[in-house]
């Protein structure tokens, strides 16, 4: 029987940056988000995944450019509020189906098992942290603008990562 193992909220995050102007990244968070892990065990290698993220929940620390982000220029989130990751196996690496902006497509993200440890209350956790990059147009991500001296001012290739710390289930 699968264990299922639900994410720690206040132990996790997710994050991305992305190249801006070509000269610096600017990096930003989602603040709401859930995942689960279903296992046969504690090696977690056949282990199905899944995660949603609240789009609303970006962070950038600047308010005009989180609006722009959750405009229908980018994520669009009044049409498409979620982002979701499905996978069927974890290992060292775990490939699923990524949903942003309504399209999905298969994506491969690079994951280290921290291990599994029992809090001062008494409950088993399990850490992972993940991180790989997405070509933002293939999500129909495609705002962008030329810039005078050559390039643009958002770059394709967004790098994500996560510190994801999960509670196992009775």
């Amino acid at each position: 029987m699968a264990t299922k193992w639900n994410l720690d909220p206040a132990h996790s995050e997710i994050t991305f940056k992305v190249k801006h102007m070509m000269i610096s990244n600017i990096k930003g968070n989602f603040t709401n988000f859930t995942a689960e892990i279903e296992a046969e065990d504690d090696t977690f290698a056949n282990a199905k995944t899944t995660a949603t993220i609240n789009v609303d929940s970006i962070s950038t620390h600047n308010t005009d450019r989180d609006n722009h982000l959750k405009s229908a220029e980018f994520f669009n989130a009044e049409a498409n509020p979620t982002i979701t990751f499905e996978s069927d196996a974890l290992n060292n690496s775990v490939t699923g189906n990524l949903t942003v902006n309504g399209v999905t497509k298969p994506i491969n993200l690079d994951v280290d098992f921290g291990g599994i440890n029992v809090d001062p209350w008494g409950n088993t956790k399990a850490g992972f942290s993940f991180e790989g990059k997405i070509n933002r147009k293939d999500f129909g991500l495609n705002w962008n603008a030329a810039l005078e001296a050559g390039g643009v001012m958002v770059s394709d290739e967004v790098k994500i990562a996560g510190e994801l710390q999960f509670v196992k289930q009775a």
